[in-house]
């Protein structure tokens, strides 16, 4: 299934799962064990267990071994990372721990909802493959994604929706990426991204050796310096977990630094809170990765999810909630926001269209600074585009961006440079125009990695990829 933000792909699988009401008929097989793989699946898990305990209840044996199996094709596989706590893992890493829970179920329908929002490009390869297996074993699987490339490359047939309704279904293998991007937003679109050319440039925050630690001790971010100059984009690639999370915390003042600097034009704001950062006449917006639970409050609306940015202590004890309101009506309008009313809770709203209201708000404080982590995470393709816009014109505006992303093609048109992070530290800053994918791609999994793969043959990482676990049947389940 496609379609744009809010065109109904998500209330259609809550159709399939009965949990809310509808006219019509649906009709399911006898005997039909479905699983069902959503984002907000990974804020359920108790934060205190580990994420081998989170997933190896009464595992025993060849089961076990499976577990440990799939731990490892998602980058869990080392001791160090199977015996962290959920607690401190990131969206991303949370996110694909549910999604190892749900692959160990016996299910013969299986639905996923943005199953690959997080995953590195290795491990959507990994992912696909084990999904081929559980298609040859019988299982019948539904996708929803807003990455026409991974559509084309899984499925057999795509169903667009458009407003509620079914557009068209297609055979994969007639259809492109083109052909399907028509379709979804009604009219022909550009797949281009702008990257404009800024003439004088300042620098306008620089890092220096900035270590930071998690909260269990273990280190986030190792040494890491760097430099951002006004009107640039400097995009941020890594494998999720990879200290993307805590570099944009220590920035803007929600994490302390264990040593070095951030500096401001040479004021040095490390350890500052965020109220003492804004004193400072610094204007830093940022657009965290986990939306309703850091950036937005989810039983508000947009009015008041407007005006935690605009009130400060000093004010008096009215607050004046015309501003607010009329900057809510207008990001409806400017962003094409899908929503009742905008003192509707964004809680009701899809994926999509709560990042807009959050990317929406931060851009209209008009920072000198704008720090985003997966912005259009979750986002369909036109309203991606929108968001790509937006940045640019930020960029335009001479204000510092820093992009953090997942689609390395993305970042390689959207940046004017490129900071790679693996383990928490930096592996390299590239200029965008002139390095490639597979670079990147390298340098995501370290020096030494690095090495080892262009020293393997085609022939063993085809058997490497072999080994892929198959899916848990029914009958080791019941084991």
């Amino acid at each position: 299934f496609v379609g744009k933000n809010g065109e109904g792909k998500s209330t259609l699988v809550k159709c399939i799962m009965n949990e809310i009401d509808h006219d019509g008929t649906l009709t399911l097989g006898h005997n039909v064990q479905i699983g069902y793989f959503a984002q907000n699946q990974a804020s359920l898990m108790d934060e205190n267990l580990t994420v081998f305990q989170t997933i190896d209840d009464v595992a025993k044996g060849e089961i076990r071994n499976k577990i440990r199996d799939l731990l490892g094709a998602f980058m869990f596989g080392g001791p160090e990372e199977s015996m962290k706590k959920v607690k401190v893992l990131s969206g991303g890493e949370r996110t694909r721990l549910a999604m190892i829970k749900l692959l160990l179920e016996p299910v013969n329908l299986l639905i996923l909802d943005e199953p690959t929002a997080v995953l590195t490009p290795q491990e959507t390869d990994k992912l696909f493959a084990i999904l081929r297996k559980m298609k040859e074993q019988g299982c019948a699987i539904i996708i929803i994604t807003h990455k026409l490339h991974e559509v084309l490359s899984i499925s057999d047939r795509v169903t667009i929706l458009r407003k509620g309704r079914s557009i068209d279904t297609v055979n994969t293998s007639e259809c492109n990426e083109k052909k399907l991007t028509e379709l979804m937003v009604g009219r022909p679109v550009s797949l281009n991204i702008e990257r404009p050319e800024m003439e004088k440039r300042d620098t306008i925050l620089k890092v220096v050796d900035l270590t930071v630690d998690k909260s269990d001790g273990s280190i986030a971010l190792d040494d890491v310096s760097f430099e951002i100059k006004t009107g640039e984009i400097l995009g941020v690639a890594g494998v999720a977990g990879s200290g993307q999370k805590e570099l944009c915390e220590t920035l803007t003042g929600l994490m302390t630094a264990k040593k070095g600097a951030i500096l401001y034009h040479k004021e040095n704001i490390v350890g500052k809170t965020p109220a003492e950062i804004i004193k400072l006449g610094i204007s830093m917006s940022f657009v965290p990765e986990d939306r309703l639970g850091m950036g937005l409050v989810a039983s508000m609306g947009m009015v008041d999810n407007m005006l935690l940015k605009s009130y400060t202590e000093g004010k008096g004890p009215f607050v004046e909630r015309k501003p607010a309101r009329e900057l809510a009506q207008k990001l409806v309008e400017k962003l094409a926001i899908v929503t009742p009313g905008v003192d509707t809770p964004v809680r009701l709203m899809s994926g999509g269209n709560v990042q807009k209201v959050l990317l929406g708000r931060e851009i209209e404080s008009s920072p000198q600074v704008l720090i985003t982590a997966y912005p259009v995470r979750g986002l369909d393709i036109n309203s991606s585009y929108t968001i790509y816009d937006l940045l640019n014109e930020q960029k335009k505006k001479g204000v510092a961006v820093i992009y953090i992303g997942e689609d390395l093609d993305v970042l390689l048109e959207l940046s004017d440079r490129l900071m790679v992070l693996c383990h928490g530290k930096v592996t390299g800053v590239v200029d965008a125009k002139t390095v490639t994918k597979e670079q990147i791609g390298l340098m995501m999994t370290g020096a030494e990695a690095a090495e080892a793969m262009k020293e393997t043959s085609g022939q063993e990482l085809s058997a490497e990829q072999d080994k892929i676990p198959e899916p848990i049947s029914e009958e080791e389940e019941k084991a």
